[in-house]
């Protein structure tokens, strides 16, 4: 799948020779090379802490056209390590942002932007136009969506993934390689991975792992040496070690023929899992209610968090005792709770509403009944108490 783009069309300027001076010295890039970059076009999905360092490094290198697809605004959670996006751009569009950043690198870059979610609607129609697809992507249904359009449109997946220390990348698709889902035939079950948002993030991994996938880009749009490509790249960023795993197709993988429903296909979406919540017949209060029955000093209450422990260190609700979720899906916390219940009324909370649903689900079972704290302790430092830190 080498590009081969007419390079006669293509013309460096002056500004061109001398911003590229160190690329044009290389007998890997050269002229030819550095036109290539000039006549590539590269699609981004995300700007989060993947897309954020590849960015900047694909328009520092050349790159002629970048697209960026991403719909969401800039929070102050996101500096600790989307590195394009600044303060001053705080509840503005990322892909806004990014295109900002980028043309202060570089503004010879043609930078288009899709603020969109990118869906089986319009995914093959985004991709078309582009020479490499880089996931920079966070959840599971759109890297599937992904995978499938570069598939069907015979497009390169630069893909990577980060959570907590740990890092993985690779090259989807590309000159008869594997594809996602030889790695992931099937997607974990619902809940069974926790988000970067849950589980945190060290903010110099994604820096790591997109500038990989950057590094990956640049090589096939050069046509030079070896990609990722049959290998996944995983890094510990806590013990400083990289080690490898080969990739290979899959002979009997079903094969892609269209783009499917992959909410459906990944588990139950957001708004199923709040279905599920009624379905299981799990009441609910807000945190009004529960500020409440705190305000009247009421002792026939107990007020469980579910959360980890150094979640519970960073903001908590003032009475709420600890037992983390996990420790209730070992079994070890059932007890505990059943000795601080003792005939009182169980509230429950997490961070968002979620984890706390799931923990009652399993007490229900137990034959501990409870009620659920609607949006969670984000909910809390928002409506009720902003001195509450939000993360």
């Amino acid at each position: 799948m080498t590009l081969n783009p007419n390079l006669d069309e293509v013309q460096l300027s002056q500004d061109d020779y001398e911003r590229y001076s160190r690329h044009l010295i290389l007998p890997e890039v050269g002229v030819e090379g550095q036109k290539r970059l000039k006549a590539a076009s590269v699609l981004c999905i995300g700007t989060g802490g993947l897309g954020s360092p590849l960015l900047l490094y694909l328009a520092a290198a050349g790159i002629g056209r970048i697209g960026i697809v991403d719909f969401d605004v800039v929070d102050t959670s996101n500096l600790q390590r989307q590195v394009i996006h600044g303060t001053s751009w705080v509840g503005k569009p990322k892909i806004e942002s990014a295109k900002n950043r980028i043309l202060e690198i570089n503004p010879y870059c043609q930078v288009d932007l899709y603020e969109t979610q990118i869906t089986s609607q319009n995914a093959l129609d985004i991709i078309r136009p582009y020479d490499v697809v880089i996931d920079g992507t966070d959840n599971f249904p759109t890297r599937y969506l992904t995978n499938d359009a570069c598939v069907l449109l015979n497009k390169p997946n630069v893909y990577g993934s980060i959570f907590r220390f740990e890092g993985q990348a690779t090259v989807f698709n590309y000159e008869g390689g594997p594809n996602y889902r030889d790695l992931y035939p099937e997607p974990p079950p619902p809940g069974m991975v926790p988000s970067c948002a849950e589980g945190g993030v060290l903010g110099i991994l994604p820096g790591i792992i997109g500038v990989i996938q950057a590094t990956e880009a640049v090589k096939i749009v050069l046509g030079k040496g070896e990609t990722l490509s049959g290998r996944l790249l995983l890094y510990d960023a806590l013990n400083m070690k990289f080690r490898e795993l080969k990739l290979r197709p899959n002979p009997v993988r079903p094969v892609i023929e269209k783009l499917i429903d992959y909410e459906q296909f990944c588990g139950i979406s957001q708004a199923k899992a709040e279905e599920a919540k009624q379905q299981m017949n799990i009441p609910e209060m807000t945190v009004q209610e529960l500020k409440q029955l705190l305000d009247a000093g009421g002792k026939d209450f107990v007020l469980l968090d579910v959360r980890n422990p150094h979640e519970y260190e960073i903001a908590k609700i003032p009475g709420s005792v600890l037992i983390p979720l996990p420790d209730i899906e070992d079994g070890d916390g059932i007890s505990q709770v059943k000795d601080i219940v003792n005939g009182h009324c169980l509230i429950v909370h997490c961070k968002s509403g979620m984890r706390s649903a799931k923990a009652l689900s399993i007490l229900k079972n137990a034959g501990i009944e409870g009620t659920n704290v609607k949006g969670g302790i984000l909910a809390w430092s928002k409506e009720i108490d902003p001195s509450v830190p939000s993360y």
